[in-house]
């Protein structure tokens, strides 16, 4: 069975510095996803330099086939070890995970990794073993990740978290992977994790973190598609062909626009049912059609949807943007089943032209929804998700 990995991370900078000495990079190539979590030594421009060039090498070098030793030798060549301190201008945590599971996670300098499985912490160490590469000294471990196990890769600005202020000692890491093994089971996604892991470390620094601090969450799920259809088709007799490839897949369905909705509803002889709860008065109101897990309006639902993906995917992201997450309007509930319930997205799109939504001096492809969904496409390939499409 094929796994999926979702992952997310938060990084928070050490209090009066503008950029992270910490850097994430993650890949995804034709069977597998590479996670590096890289640590630069000290902290502001010249950490975040050598945490980019060690994270952007490994993961580049990784993405092209090369082995975990080469990628090792590659960067003990390019980064020499610091002449005053004698210690690594950058660790690092690598996690190469393969669609069957298998994990190759090679370790240098970083806390260890946290391994969850059912909210219980797994124990790594009779899959590891400690070895030399490129005169380093780096800790190997091989297992296979489960649907739903959880990895959390962490710098060590977190286990250090609130020393000397809420702490005497730091957070430490049985402290910090007992939290991600109790938390794992009350927040499902890893962005939730990743966030409530950055929020609790915030807090212990008391605002004025001591160091750099990144929680990097990979967690494996199933296969989960959503089958999304928006727009009529160019010609109404391909009506019954759409709503056929629509309803073909197997996943969760979801229908934006009212003529939409009509469509399969005629086609499939089952009624719109039009829900009376205003949650928000901003935006119409969901619909219901037997066998469709969510029907909504289209252009200014879609548009709503647009910005609140586009807040995760290219803001900080906190805890207040779960809470518009959580609401109960048609764009929060696609945006939740976009980032938390899929990892491959199917667009069936009608390109006929709603004139409400059309400047009648711009060709077709400009129209509005087409624009939102190609957005929407976008952002959902840049959180790691496979993206297809078809045209009506």
């Amino acid at each position: 069975m094929k796994i999926h990995i979702d992952a997310a991370y938060r990084s928070i900078n050490k209090y009066g510095e503008e950029l992270c000495g910490d850097k994430v990079q993650i890949v995804r190539n034709k069977d597998s996803t590479i996670a590096v979590l890289a640590d630069g030594l000290g902290s502001g421009v010249k950490a975040n330099i050598l945490s980019t060039l060690t994270s952007t090498i490994l993961a580049t070098m990784l993405e092209e086939g090369a082995t975990v030793t080469e990628a090792v030798e590659t960067i003990a060549a390019t980064l020499p070890v610091c002449s005053v301190r004698k210690v690594a201008y950058s660790t690092f945590s690598i996690a190469q995970i393969f669609d069957d599971g298998a994990v190759d996670l090679v370790e240098f300098d970083n806390p260890p990794c946290m391994f969850v499985r059912n909210g219980t912490l797994m124990d790594l160490d009779p899959f590891s073993e400690v070895k030399e590469c490129a005169g380093k000294t780096v800790t190997e471990s091989r297992f296979t990740l489960q649907p739903g196990d959880i990895l959390g890769l962490v710098s060590d600005g977190v286990v250090y978290a609130g020393v000397g202020q809420a702490l005497n000692f730091g957070w430490n890491w049985d402290n910090v992977s007992a939290w991600l093994a109790k938390t794992a089971q009350k927040e499902a996604s890893a962005p939730r994790l990743a966030i409530s892991l950055s929020q609790a470390v915030k807090e212990l620094y008391l605002d004025k973190p001591g160091d750099d601090s990144t929680c990097l969450i990979l967690k494996a799920e199933p296969e989960s598609v959503v089958n999304m259809l928006a727009g009529p088709p160019v010609n109404p007799e391909d009506d019954p062909k759409m709503v056929h490839d629509f309803m073909a897949p197997p996943g969760k369905r979801l229908i934006c626009g009212g003529t939409s909705a009509n469509i399969v509803a005629r086609i499939l002889n089952r009624k719109v049912e039009t829900s009376l709860n205003y949650s928000d008065p901003t935006l119409p109101p969901t619909g219901k059609i037997q066998g469709i897990d969510l029907v909504t309006e289209g252009v200014l639902t879609l548009s709503r949807t647009v910005e609140i993906l586009r807040e995760y995917v290219e803001k900080e992201a906190d805890a207040a943007f779960f809470h518009k997450l959580d609401a109960d309007n048609g764009a929060a509930l696609i945006a939740r089943m976009l980032l938390e319930d899929c990892t491959s997205l199917k667009v069936f799109a009608g390109r006929a032209i709603n004139p409400a939504h059309q400047n009648p001096g711009l060709p077709a492809d400009l129209s509005i929804k087409m624009q939102l969904l190609d957005t929407i496409c976008s952002l959902v390939k840049q959180m790691g998700k496979k993206v297809e499409r078809y045209f009506y």
